[in-house]
C-alpha cells in the first residue's frame, strides 16, 4: 500500500512538469541546438598546423564541441554522427590534413 501511494505521489508531480512549446511567438518551430554542438567553420586555418594535445585543446575550445576524436593515417571510424564531436584526421608526419564535426 506503501508504495502504491508513493508512485501516486510521483505521478501527480509529473503532471506538473513544464516543457517549452513546440513553436516560437511567429510559429516557428523551436530547433534546439545539443549543448556542445560542434562548429568546425572557423578552424580550417588550422589544416597544415602540427597535430599535438595543446592543438587539440585549442581546437576543441575554438569549435564548442565536448569531445575530440583523432584519426591517424590510414584509420577506420565509425561513420555515427555525433553532434558534440569534433574529427580531426593527420598525416604520418603528424600534420593536420582535415577537421571536421561530427
Amino acid at each position: 500500500m506503501k508504495s502504491t501511494a508513493s508512485l501516486l505521489a510521483l505521478t501527480g508531480l509529473a503532471a506538473c512538469a513544464t516543457t517549452s512549446p513546440p513553436f516560437d511567438d511567429d510559429g516557428n518551430p523551436r530547433v534546439r541546438e545539443p549543448a556542445g554542438a560542434c562548429d568546425a567553420g572557423m578552424v580550417q586555418d588550422h589544416v597544415g598546423h602540427r597535430a599535438t594535445a595543446e592543438a587539440g585543446a585549442t581546437l576543441l575550445e575554438l569549435t564548442g564541441a565536448r569531445t575530440l576524436r583523432w584519426v591517424p593515417p590510414r584509420t577506420a571510424v565509425t561513420m555515427d554522427f555525433r553532434p558534440d564531436r569534433l574529427t580531426v584526421s593527420y598525416d604520418d608526419d603528424m600534420i593536420i590534413e582535415r577537421i571536421t564535426c561530427g
